[in-house]
């Protein structure tokens, strides 16, 4: 079991601060550079309780971790426990988000961010590639971390302040464990929150289009925050179903 995190008590006075920025946050939130290399920091010991600043010891595991394994979807599980993706007292999001769907869930900058249910990691992202006179999309998350859940959904996280040690792609990660910070890397306009994403894993790497989004988040925040095990599996299986995994963006964002 992740032990649990200390958590910091943040001023509510700022959320109305933080809610007549939507509007702009909103408007550029997506996307994440492509993954980069290798864990940098060593493996708590064999055997030894893992904590949330300690990811579990890497396993082979199920699922695609490249592009070239995405022909079927990974094998899903029900019955699995979930997780709110910040662990701090105080947090505000948005049930709606511009121009596609998926959530700005606001936070104190380094309040953790962890995995929402058991699973594997897909991408990390530990260099913020974003620029404004560049592209807008592929690079709009800054930091971030894309996790392919044992229920065969993918959750997205990005704007971190720091990817958390030992974090890196094809890691097996428990529910609850920390994977970095909340921040304001990318296009996040100098405001700490997690833009947080539902998707299928099309790929599993590069398509950030999907991965930041297809599902509306806020039903199975609302679930997670109060302990609830609503699943998006379902959902997120009937969506790829009807759209399966499209080739560009339909915006740029």
């Amino acid at each position: 079991m992740v032990s649990p995190l200390p958590r910091r008590r943040r001023t509510r006075a700022a959320y109305p601060l933080l809610l007549l920025l939507a509007p702009v946050l909103a408007a550029g939130c997506a996307g994440g550079p492509p993954p980069t290399a290798t864990p940098s920091a060593a493996w708590s010991q064999p055997g030894g309780p893992v904590t949330a600043e300690q990811p579990a010891p890497p396993t082979p595991a199920p699922g695609p971790t490249s592009a070239g394994a995405s022909a079927s979807p990974a094998p899903t599980r029900t019955g699995l426990r979930h997780v709110f993706p910040v662990r701090a007292d105080n947090v505000d999001y948005h049930r709606t988000h511009s121009g596609y769907p998926g959530t700005d869930i606001f936070a104190d900058c380094g309040e953790p961010v962890v995995a929402v249910t058991d699973g594997t990691v897909l991408e990390v992202s530990r260099v913020d590639r974003f620029d404004r006179r560049g592209p807008q999309g592929p690079h709009n998350g800054g930091l971030s971390v894309s996790l392919l859940g044992d229920d065969g959904v993918r959750y997205y996280g990005s704007h971190l302040s720091r990817i958390a040690p030992g974090v890196a792609a094809g890691i097996r990660v428990r529910a609850g464990q920390r994977l970095g910070d909340v921040g304001r890397t990318g296009n996040a306009n100098n405001v700490c929150h997690l833009h947080f994403g539902i998707s299928p894993a099309c790929t599993g790497q590069g398509d950030w289009w999907i991965r930041r989004g297809v599902v509306w988040p806020a039903r199975y925040l609302d679930s997670w925050r109060r302990d609830g095990e609503r699943e998006p599996a379902a959902e997120v299986a009937a969506w790829r179903r009807g759209h399966g995994c499209p080739k560009a963006p339909k915006s740029g964002r």
